[in-house]
């Protein structure tokens, strides 16, 4: 291809890094757009130097991941936060994907908070750090590189992982379920749930907390992208009971087990190890 046809497909494109810069930068308000804009050009100049047509594949498309590839490392090398602000984020934003999941909608900072077991002003810090450091760098960059519509596999994909969720809730111990089960699916508070149980509100918050973990862990360990890295369990039962769990869940799923019904309310045993 000449440098005259490069050129051309450069300024065709360059449209294309200021609506990704004005999508990043509206995920990622710390950002600067000025440095992503000069990031998103250079990479749009040097994917048309290596673009080949006879690949098949539009140049749009081609750019639009080395574009976004090029504002992950630029993300990367501005990372701010220290190994365990890190984990504590990851932490959170495991709780409020399998709170969104659970619940059918965005988690309240009040709802995450009592899932971790911590104060309200502690959760929505963590929220906060969490918006502006490239641990949330996979879902801010990821989404650039799916369609706007959902493919047929990743509607699959979807059902597949609700399906799993299910069964990982019928499949949690006894009395962490009933509470789950109660809270999330019959929008029961806490503390009527205490009452009922004979239990004060921080044993029922101590078990839901545990219960969400324990769920976390269950669904990181089924959707591992690597088998070759040792997944941190995020749950405190003990090892021997974890283990169970996972392979109870391991068994349901593949026998493909459906959410049960309504149980009744077990007595409340505080202790999570």
């Amino acid at each position: 291809m000449n440098r005259a046809k490069r050129n051309e497909m450069v300024v065709e494109n360059l449209p294309l890094v200021g609506y990704l810069v004005s999508e990043l930068c509206a995920k990622a308000t710390h950002l600067s757009r000025d440095d992503l804009a000069s990031v998103g050009a250079i990479a749009l100049i040097t994917s048309a130097e290596s673009f080949n047509p006879d690949l098949g594949v539009p140049f749009g498309a081609f750019a639009r991941r080395r574009i976004v590839g090029a504002f992950a490392d630029e993300m990367r090398a501005s990372d701010w936060a220290p190994r365990s602000v890190r984990r504590r984020i990851k932490e959170t934003l495991a709780i409020r994907e399998t709170l969104t999941g659970a619940l059918g909608r965005t988690p309240t900072v009040d709802e995450i908070a009592n899932a971790l077991g911590v104060d309200r002003a502690e959760a929505g810090a963590t929220l906060e750090d969490a918006a502006r450091t490239v641990s949330t760098l996979d879902d801010v960059t990821g989404e650039f590189l799916v369609a706007e519509t959902e493919s047929p596999e990743g509607a699959v994909l979807t059902s597949e992982r609700l399906s799993f969720l299910r069964a990982a809730v019928a499949t949690l111990p006894e009395k962490m379920r009933y509470i789950v089960e109660q809270i999330y699916f019959e929008d029961r508070s806490v503390k009527d749930l205490a009452e009922e149980l004979g239990a004060t509100h921080s044993a029922v918050s101590q078990q839901r907390a545990e219960a969400i973990r324990l769920l976390g862990d269950g669904l990181a360990t089924h959707y591992a992208d690597d088998d070759d890295v040792a997944y941190i369990p995020q749950s405190r039962i003990s090892p021997t009971r974890r283990t169970a769990y996972l392979s109870t869940l391991g068994d349901h799923t593949l026998g493909g087990i459906a959410r049960g019904g309504h149980h009744a309310a077990p007595t409340l045993d505080v202790a999570v190890s």
